[in-house]
């Protein structure tokens, strides 16, 4: 929704949808526990990183870059980084469109406030309308009493 092109959506919307991207970012973040337990967990990983840093360090390759980028890690592991960092982008873009929407908001409000010869036509109307209709209800009300007690009377 932050992204629509160029529709602008509200902050509530915006909101929601930032609440999903946290709940991804969470739930990427666990896979990444997850991944990373099993990993540790996994005595044949060992043996093969243990193999692969050692080729490396014999082969003059810096292994701590090697480890940085990710090198070591398996397959669950790096898919689960894919996903945190994409949620996380997200949610970034979401919390960036806030403060705009908000903005935006904002200056709808002042501006249908103060805005137009329009908006004061409508609310004269409006309270014309309303004026009317309160009217009529205490004509109806005093038809109901007129009637109930006449009713007595009889």
């Amino acid at each position: 929704m932050a992204n629509d092109g160029g529709k602008s959506s509200s902050t509530q919307e915006l909101a929601t949808e930032g609440y999903k991207h946290l709940e991804n970012t969470i739930e990427a973040a666990y896979q990444i526990l997850f991944s990373m337990n099993d990993e540790l967990c996994n005595p044949s990983l060992w043996s093969s990183w243990s193999t692969t840093m050692t080729t490396m360090i014999s082969n003059g390759i810096d292994a701590s870059s090697e480890i940085g980028s990710g090198g070591g890690g398996g397959g669950a592991l790096d898919e689960a980084r894919l996903q945190y960092k994409s949620a996380i982008a997200s949610l970034r873009i979401v919390l960036t469109a806030i403060p705009i929407s908000q903005e935006k908001e904002r200056e709808h409000d002042v501006g249908s406030e103060t805005g137009g010869s329009e908006s004061q036509a409508h609310n004269s109307e409006m309270e014309m309308l309303e004026e009317r209709v309160a009217k009529l209800k205490m004509r109806k009300k005093d038809r109901i009493e007129r009637q109930s007690t006449d009713k007595i009377v009889i």
